[in-house]
C-alpha cells in the first residue's frame, strides 16, 4: 500500500509541475527580470568560451557548473568560478522573480525545473549538460538559436 501511495504521489507531482509550467507566464517581464536577463546576457558572452571548451556545463537543476577545471589555465580558474557563481545567483533570482511576478512564489521550484529543460534544449551543439548520473555532450543543431 505504501508503494502504491508513493507512486500515486509521484504521478500527481509530475502533473502538478506540468500544470504550473503551463499556467505560469515564463516570459513575464518586470524591471527586476529585465535587469537579471541583461546581466546574464553580458555574462553569456564571457561564458561561451567555457561552454565551448567543455569546462562548464548545464546542470539538471537549471544552473551551471564547472565540469572540467583542467580545460582552463590555472590563472583563469578563479575568474571562471566567479562567473559561474554570479550566473547561478542570477538564475536563482530569475526563477524567484518569475514566480513572484506570476503571483505565485510557491511555483519557483516548478519554474526552475521548466528552465532546466529549456536551457538544455537551447544549448548549442558541443555543450555539455547533466543527464542521469553524468555529463552528456549535446549533438545536433541548437533549438531557437542557442541561449
Amino acid at each position: 500500500m505504501k508503494k502504491l501511495l508513493s507512486g500515486f504521489v509521484m504521478i500527481v507531482s509530475m502533473f502538478v509541475a506540468n500544470w504550473v509550467a503551463a499556467a505560469a507566464d515564463l516570459e513575464v517581464n518586470t524591471p527586476a527580470i529585465a535587469a537579471l536577463k541583461a546581466s546574464m546576457q553580458v555574462r553569456h558572452g564571457q561564458l561561451s568560451t567555457f561552454y565551448n571548451s567543455g569546462a562548464v556545463g548545464l546542470t539538471k537543476d537549471a544552473f551551471i557548473a564547472v565540469k572540467d577545471a583542467t580545460a582552463v589555465p590555472l590563472k583563469d580558474r578563479g575568474g571562471l568560478n566567479s562567473l559561474v557563481s554570479a550566473e547561478n545567483a542570477d538564475r536563482a533570482n530569475l526563477y524567484k522573480e518569475i514566480a513572484t511576478a506570476n503571483g505565485h512564489p510557491e511555483w519557483q521550484a516548478d519554474i526552475q525545473s521548466t528552465f532546466a529543460s529549456r536551457w538544455i534544449d537551447k544549448a548549442q551543439a558541443g555543450w555539455f549538460y547533466q543527464s542521469g548520473g553524468g555529463w552528456v555532450k549535446k549533438w545536433g543543431l541548437p533549438q531557437n538559436g542557442g541561449q
